[in-house]
């Protein structure tokens, strides 16, 4: 099943069982991916890989929405995109934890020899690679940053 069903199948689920925000989080997700398609070209299916991207995209979106009511002093806007939030995560793969991330990057910085911040652009571009869609870019940054220094 791809991801454009599964998230079709949870429209339906939360329908009957009338989950009012969850429905919205879908409908949101679901109407992101038909632009996508129809972006991409008529009648086109999206990759599950692509799928991914536009949810990732959505999340981020969410998140920094969610950032922004907090500064506005908003707690009702920013509880409600975070409870979108967390409904679209529910499709993407699990993100790699803190102790994995930061081995991945010991790796990939003995792999290159790097030993200082000079090296920082060859080590992000080799980490954004090799762990795209298992870490979040601030996330690769910031480790790396912690580790060349």
């Amino acid at each position: 099943m791809t991801l454009f069903e599964q998230v079709s199948q949870g429209i339906l689920e939360a329908m009957k069982a009338r989950e009012k925000e969850k429905l919205e989080a879908l409908r949101n997700l679901k109407k992101a991916l038909l632009e996508a398609r129809s972006a991409k070209g008529a009648g086109q299916e999206l990759t599950d890989e692509e799928s991914l991207r536009v949810i990732r995209k959505l999340v981020k979106q969410g998140k920094d929405s969610a950032e922004i009511y907090d500064q506005q002093n908003r707690p009702d806007l920013s509880g409600q995109e975070m409870a979108q939030v967390r409904v679209m995560e529910t499709f993407l793969p699990l993100m790699m934890s803190d102790q994995e991330l930061t081995a991945a990057i010991a790796a990939l910085i003995e792999k290159c020899g790097a030993t200082s911040l000079k090296d920082l652009g060859r080590v992000m571009g080799m980490a954004t690679r090799e762990l795209a869609g298992k870490a979040d870019g601030k996330e690769i940054a910031a480790k790396v940053k912690t580790l060349l220094s």
